[in-house]
């Protein structure tokens, strides 16, 4: 069997002639069949079609841990690309030896088979099941700038998430598209375009498969470790990457579960950073915010109408010339913005402003000066490459140039030293370029001979970005790293600001790669004030939770054209539960604060309320994040993996394991048709409001112009606080326990306390306390129990839990006495039962005083 390419006759039209791609490899030899395992390929048969076949391949095979296997394949005889270790240590890679010795391939549930066959395949299994992984295909073709490899599926069982950055309607990938990775500057309103990121990777829920041995929900992950552009066909039943330069270097993560695969995968590619506990926070921002006067009178609007405001933030119009580290000095003079951003400070707020890479060429600005004198700006043809973007001709920083980060780091200190903001938002870091340079002659970097379908017209990749012939340090050309460079951006400003303030920094990015999850947040980029985008919104934050990038949120209320108030009102009922939520609109478009609508500002109120007294369970989930590696919002899949209507739902998603957000996402609509997996499920906005299942399926909810619906599910226990216009003073206030009462699963939540800002969380030795809870339903009695890890912290800051609500228990219990114990403080609690609900009744315990840093146990006794 061959594959075959069409091309274009140029002198008869749509006259096509096939020519073969590749006829693969052999294998010569097997230097070692146990582990690691390594083989030589060599070349069956010359084909010229995208350039000359490499005669002789090596194939290398390790197990990096028991749930983790690599397969590299490269050139044998000469050195090719790869993403230095330097740049992103891959970290299960540095503990491959010990776990080797630890058992290696024997307790390991995934395979590595190398065929018997010609030309050479392999295949990757279950151990457990007999499950077919990764089955590669017989022609493996491997050029110097055209690499390709592919692998069936089982169509009727495989669903596939992930492989960005694209803007999608459906979170699950569907069959006949093809996936373009290359970042480019393509504004996010354009669906199924490569975006500004590049992810190769995805995870592979399957359903049952015919002979019982596997169950629903078994899953596992593929990364492929390379930089380079390129294009991935997915037909349903076969998957085939399209590479244009690097190696093969691919890590099969074995699961079972959806989350296992994230911390799998996070373990390799580096735990996201936490956040600052005030980023989850309500933000605004707008590009086209005219003076001082303006972003002042925004802050008055809010607190006016009682919004919470935690982050005002600063498009490029604060910049003189829209030159980096500058301040206007007309509409944004220093000293008026000194007294701006100290009086937000003083009312506990933040403020955040942005960075664009490009440096003004222009011999009076001092970081250009700085720049240049220290040599670290990309070059091409031996100069700084000069390229053109908001301040006209520019130089773009080198951030492979170990002295960039320096040069970096002292430009942020002297615009700190100036205005002291509180974080840095990374922007057209593709790179973007305002205009296309010319290709270098007879160059196949700029004009390399398999065209990626770059903005999905086959564009050239050197179109509107740096050209690939330029050359970062080393000699490393822009064709390899151009996919690096927001990576590589997050990562020099997250240092920088960590070494200046020795606090967690916040850095927003645009462009990502794997790893920047440990830098950086991200949002997902210029949408537009459309129904549309607003539905896109959800399968981009799941998928930037798939890429290890938890904290990611969509631009509420959109970013292009105007919007409307319905829209604004429903985006903003959604947007409340993104992990990062921040409204933010161009400045060709109407103003869209929340407060310019009554309708909207009474849904903000509302919504915003809520989500404030989620800010510990948001935090917690970040903890949770930074210390296993898995999303903060989540599709169904993760929490009900065997139920397999869940792998299709794009239009609700869950935070965590037990909150799920099911939004109105279409115009004139007062109800909403909402996926409840199975159980007892309770409205966070009024517990008499359930939903129960016995197994999964659809149910048609209210959803009035200010309604929606957030439900959480038995078994969960939330630790929550009062609402408040600032994170500080929400975290002042007393806690709240919500017990949701479960009778066959175990009712278990946690909350994870620290000061929100040290650059560690949860390390051994810091300070911070971890609460968790539990609580047991037996006969007549439900008690619930708390167990307190380090609990100085906790204790330091008398925070006092002041209520316990246990919801969803049966109808026709009465409360016979309750106790409580292990605690210091009032006594005199009170019981409030409320039994409005055909099915539960709930009961309040109210007027506590326990102390969240000792433990305690609180029980009811029911008749």
């Amino acid at each position: 069997m061959c594959r075959y390419i069409r091309h274009i006759s140029s002198s008869t039209e749509k006259i096509r002639q096939c020519k073969p791609v590749g006829y693969g490899y052999r294998v010569n030899s097997v230097v070692s069949s146990n582990d690691p395992l390594n083989a030589d390929l060599g070349l069956i048969k010359n084909s010229s079609v995208y350039g000359l076949d490499i005669q002789s391949l090596h194939l290398f095979v390790s197990y990096q841990s028991k749930d983790c296997l690599r397969i590299k394949i490269t050139d044998s005889n000469h050195q090719r690309w790869e993403i230095p270790h330097d740049v992103i240590p891959l970290t299960a890679s540095d503990n491959r030896s010990r776990r080797l010795s630890d058992g290696g391939s024997d307790h390991s549930d995934l395979i590595f088979s190398l065929n018997d066959t010609n030309p050479f395949a392999f295949t990757v299994s279950r151990r457990s099941t007999g499950d077919i992984l990764f089955s590669s295909d017989k022609l493996l073709v491997f050029k110097d700038q055209y690499i390709e490899l592919s692998s069936s599926l089982p169509s009727e069982r495989s669903s596939l998430y992930g492989l960005g950055e694209h803007t999608k309607k459906s979170f699950k990938l569907k069959p006949k598209e093809t996936l373009t990775l290359w970042a480019a500057d393509i504004a996010a309103a354009n669906p199924d375009l490569n975006l500004y990121g590049s992810h190769p990777f995805y995870i592979d829920v399957r359903s049952p498969s015919s002979n019982g041995k596997v169950v629903a929900g078994t899953s596992h992950g593929v990364f492929l470790f390379n930089s380079n552009g390129m294009d991935i066909v997915y037909d349903g039943d076969k998957i085939t990457y399209k590479i244009i330069g690097g190696i093969i270097d691919m890590y099969v993560f074995a699961g079972p579960s959806p989350e296992l695969v994230m911390q799998q995968y996070t373990e390799l590619i580096g735990r996201p950073a936490p956040v600052p506990y005030w980023s989850f926070g309500f933000h605004q921002c707008r590009y086209g915010y005219k003076n001082v006067s303006d972003l002042e009178g925004v802050v008055a609007g809010y607190a006016k109408s009682k919004i919470p405001l935690e982050v005002m933030w600063t498009d490029i119009d604060y910049m003189d010339a829209y030159k980096d580290f500058t301040f206007d000095p007309i509409n944004f003079p220093v000293d008026s913005m000194k007294k701006f951003v100290n009086k937000l400070h003083q009312n506990d707020q933040k403020y955040v402003l942005i960075l664009d890479p490009g440096i003004s060429v222009n011999e009076t600005y001092g970081t250009y000066i700085r720049g240049l004198n220290e040599d670290i700006f990309i070059k091409r043809n031996g100069a700084p490459y000069l390229g053109e973007v908001w301040p006209g001709k520019v130089y773009f920083p080198d951030f492979l140039n170990p002295k960039t980060g320096d040069f970096w780091k002292n430009e942020i200190k002297l615009f700190r030293d100036i205005l002291p903001v509180d974080g840095l938002w990374i922007d057209m870091n593709e790179l973007s370029n305002f205009i296309t340079s010319p290709p270098a002659p007879l160059s196949t970097l700029d004009n390399p001979p398999y065209k990626i379908n770059d903005s999905g017209a086959q564009r050239p990749i050197i179109n509107k970005t740096v050209p690939a012939t330029a050359v970062h340090f080393g000699n490393v050309t822009e064709y390899n790293a151009h996919n690096l460079y927001g990576f590589l951006e997050s990562k020099a400003t997250h240092n920088a600001l960590v070494s200046l303030t020795g606090k967690r920094p916040f850095v927003l990015s645009r462009s990502t790669f794997p790893s920047s999850g440990k830098y950086t947040a991200h949002w997902t980029g210029d949408n537009a004030a459309t129904w549309d985008d607003l539905a896109y919104s959800i399968p981009s934050i799941l998928n930037s939770g798939l890429f290890g990038i938890p904290m990611v949120g969509a631009d509420i209320c959109g970013f292009i054209e105007d919007t409307t108030e319905e829209l604004c009102r429903r985006w903003i009922q959604l947007g409340a539960f993104y992990p990062f939520a921040r409204d933010h609109s161009d400045k060709f478009s109407r103003r869209q604060e929340l407060y310019l609508w009554d309708s909207v500002a009474e849904s903000a109120r509302k919504v915003l309320a809520l989500r404030y007294r989620l800010l510990p369970y948001f935090y917690t989930l970040m903890y949770e994040a930074h210390t296993k590696g898995v999303p903060i919002a989540r599709p169904l899949f993760f929490s009900f993996p065997q139920d397999t209507k869940t792998y299709d739902i794009s239009s609700q998603f869950l935070l965590g394991k037990g909150i799920m957000i099911s939004p109105v996402l279409n115009p004139g609509l007062t109800s909403v048709n909402a996926y409840f997996p199975s159980g007892n499920w309770f409205d966070l906005f009024n517990y008499s409001n359930s939903v129960s299942v016995s197994s999964g399926q659809y149910v048609t909810l209210s959803a009035k112009a200010d309604e929606i619906n957030v439900h959480i599910r038995e078994g969960n226990i939330l630790a929550m606080q009062g609402e408040g216009m600032t994170t500080k003073s929400a975290r002042e206030s007393r806690f709240h326990v919500l017990v949701v009462v479960s009778k066959k699963e175990t009712m278990s939540g946690e909350v994870f306390l620290d000061d929100g800002e040290d650059v560690e969380m949860g390390d051994k030795g810091g300070n911070w306390s971890l609460v968790r809870f539990k609580a047991t339903i037996k006969e007549k009695v439900v008690v619930l129990n708390s167990n307190v890890l380090n609990a100085g912290y906790a204790l330091s800051q008398k925070w006092i839990i002041e209520k316990v609500t246990f919801i969803g228990l049966d109808k026709g219990k009465k409360l016979k006495r309750y106790r409580v114990s292990k605690f210091s403080g009032n006594n005199e609690a009170k019981v409030n039962v409320n039994d409005y609900n055909r099915r539960f009744v709930n009961m309040e315990v109210s007027n506590l005083s326990l102390d969240i840093g000792k433990d305690f146990m609180l029980g009811l006794e029911l008749d």
